[in-house]
């Protein structure tokens, strides 16, 4: 599926920026099923590209000098493949058990625990999307309900969230079981769900006699990502996976817009 793309994330500042660093994961991921047929990134101010210790395409973006605003757009196409039962080719160059290091916003609960003892039956990947689906059913998707710093406990304890929550909580069972899983931040073709287009889900790791790897999860739709799905980066969760993180000087009070579009194209 081609997939045409454009992010606009603006900044408003009450008052004026003297100095602002942005680190930015807003380019594709060099994966075999996705292809970037072309890929834009409009900042103020001056760009660095590098390559993350997860090995994610980033840029550390720099603005001196007084403002007032921030504006980040992405534009682009992508054509990605679908996968075999959300089965990536990648292996990649860190042993999966980088992906059992708990973080605070994964850190393990009783309540976590109670819940992965009951709805993580095994390591296998039906297993795996059972789980994916008792999180939907006990975490409704509901738009504003959860921050970006809330965590894989709140989401549980509050019964509501959004993508991020559901796979933070799914990484947070995983871990239960030292199964190894990691945050994938994205965008989604998202059709009529009325979900948003900027979208998180999970990878996680399986060894059955068929298959060892990664296996790529949409929690909340509970499906395997495919098509539909193009993979900006992997990291422990939101915090080292957000596609604009990082600190100012200055500014007042701070408001944030964002706005995503993904469109499939039919390509003849």
């Amino acid at each position: 599926m081609r997939l045409a793309i454009r992010h606009e994330t603006l900044y408003r500042y009450t008052a004026p920026l003297n100095y602002t660093i942005q680190q930015l994961r807003l380019t594709p991921r060099i994966d075999s099923h996705q292809q970037t047929l072309f890929w834009h990134i409009d900042t103020p101010g001056q760009r660095n590209a590098f390559t993350d210790a997860f090995g994610n395409l980033c840029h550390m973006l720099t603005i001196t000098g007084k403002h007032d605003a921030v504006p980040i757009v992405v534009t682009g196409e992508i054509d990605v493949t679908a996968l075999d039962q959300g089965r990536l080719h990648e292996k990649g160059t860190l042993s999966p058990l980088v992906f059992t290091t708990p973080t605070r916003l994964i850190a393990q609960t009783e309540a976590i625990d109670a819940f992965a003892a009951k709805n993580l039956r095994g390591k296998r990947s039906s297993d795996l999307m059972g789980l994916a689906e008792a999180i939907c059913g006990a975490v409704s998707y509901q738009s504003g309900a959860t921050a970006v710093t809330s965590t894989a406990n709140e989401a549980l304890h509050l019964g509501s969230g959004v993508c991020q929550d559901h796979a933070h909580l799914f990484i947070a069972c995983c871990h239960a079981y030292d199964i190894p899983a990691r945050y994938v931040s994205g965008y989604i073709d998202s059709g009529s769900t009325g979900h948003a287009e900027s979208h998180a889900w999970v990878d996680v790791w399986v060894e059955e006699p068929e298959f060892t790897g990664w296996l790529s999860i949409d929690v909340t739709h509970a499906m395997f990502a495919g098509e539909a799905h193009c993979r900006l980066a992997v990291a422990r969760d939101y915090d080292s996976a957000a596609p604009v993180s990082g600190i100012r000087r200055g500014g007042g009070e701070e408001s944030l817009d964002v706005r995503v579009n993904v469109t499939p194209l039919n390509v003849q």
